[in-house]
């Protein structure tokens, strides 16, 4: 029996295949672009576990629909799904699942797998993306910890576990796990993506500003998210101690880069132009050059916490799409969707907030923020990115203050 790098089973016998399936977990985990491979490997394998990943990659590149290559390479996992070893039978159902948006499904076929297969991190993952989405940072958590005893000597399990413990308040327990991934393998990105969380939330802002500016030359190797999304750390603690200008520069070299289309670096963008023109920048010509890549997600209605930042990004440089997004948005009340909870007490009211925030309609905004803001952690995000809607509405109060 063939195992992956991780020591699960796999039924794939060809040297490439199962090169390409050990690619795709460690760049997936590493966030190493390494991950692609896949894609080509799966194209030459009729391996229903090769193609199933590639058709998982596509399900993560968040382009706000189901991208048809994502079908076809679950059409082509199916044609060899019967000869499939169980696990991999499974995680044909993952796919599966993600490509009809049954978010619940997903949740338990997760449960399933790692409750025989805990070693199978990339699932972990995975379901620790759809957790975090979502809001659900104590099953981010819970989930991590069932595969402890299994996978511990990974080092990305603990950067996943630091995470987790961030996002759950126990800043302690996610630093012990961060820098235990890091004496694990220096360059375990998630787990510096987890430290950074840590330190700029106890305001150790010289020790993060270090911390991350001495590995950052590690980063260049990453996903496009990865790379980007660092950087955004590092801008963020520029900004704490007021070296505007270092932020602008970060931005202009490192945040919007890469990958202008993928959806992460899109959002990291309008979150890192929103906080620079907070601390006084002038960034008015970035707004419209960020604006002409945002114009094609003016029906993406896929994540409330990514389409609230299409939609500022486009009102903000006065582009149609966003009004138009706006009615995509409110045209989501009252229906029956996966999210509609969070699209119904955060979505929507934060979504004419910000409309009227740009439109100096104060009053209004406040309403809008005031009804949202209790319940932000129904969209998802961390809290560093979260935070975003809060310094939002501080300048808004800000402003009436001064009226």
């Amino acid at each position: 029996m063939t195992q992956d790098v991780l020591n699960n089973d796999i039924s794939a016998d060809q040297a490439s295949t199962i090169a390409g399936i050990n690619d795709f977990i460690l760049g997936y985990l590493g966030y190493d672009l390494r991950l692609v491979k896949i894609l080509e490997v799966a194209d030459q394998s009729e391996d229903c576990l090769a193609n199933t990943y590639a058709g998982l990659l596509w399900m993560l590149s968040e382009t706000g629909d189901v991208p048809s290559e994502a079908r076809r390479y679950h059409e082509r996992a199916a044609q060899s799904v019967t000869n499939a070893l169980p696990r991999e039978k499974l995680l044909f159902s993952v796919l599966e699942a993600s490509i009809a948006d049954d978010p619940e499904a997903i949740i338990r076929l997760t449960d399933r797998i790692l409750a025989q297969w805990p070693r199978d991190l990339v699932i972990l993952k995975l379901r620790q993306y759809h957790d975090f989405i979502r809001g659900r940072f104590e099953d981010m958590l819970a989930v991590a910890l069932r595969s402890e005893d299994a996978a511990g000597d990974v080092a990305a399990l603990h950067g996943m576990l630091a995470f987790a413990y961030e996002q759950c308040h126990d800043l302690p327990a996610a630093e012990r796990s961060a820098r235990t991934a890091l004496a694990m393998d220096a360059s375990e990105p998630w787990a510096q993506h987890a430290l950074a969380h840590v330190f700029l939330t106890q305001g150790r802002i010289d020790e993060g500003t270090a911390f991350l500016e001495e590995r950052s030359a590690g980063w260049k190797t990453l996903t496009s998210f990865m790379d980007t999304h660092l950087w955004w750390h590092l801008a963020l603690f520029y900004l704490a101690r007021n070296r505007v200008s270092d932020a602008v520069s970060v931005y202009d070299q490192h945040c919007w880069t890469r990958e202008r289309s993928f959806s992460q670096d899109q959002v990291g963008a309008v979150s890192l132009l929103v906080r620079l023109e907070l601390a006084g920048a002038d960034v008015e010509d970035r707004w419209t050059d960020l604006a002409n890549w945002l114009t094609s997600r003016q029906d993406d209605v896929s994540q409330p916490f990514l389409t609230l930042q299409y939609l500022y990004g486009l009102l903000r440089a006065h582009r149609p799409e966003g009004q138009h997004l706006l009615r995509r948005i409110e045209g989501l009340s009252g229906q029956n969707l996966p999210d509609q909870r969070a699209w119904d007490l955060v979505g929507i009211p934060l979504a004419r907030g910000l409309n009227a925030y740009l439109h100096n309609e104060n009053a209004s905004a406040l309403l809008s923020f005031n009804a949202a803001l209790p319940h932000l952690q129904d969209i998802g995000g961390s809290h560093a990115q979260r935070d975003l809607f809060i310094q939002i509405h501080q300048n808004l109060q800000r402003r009436m203050s001064q009226a």
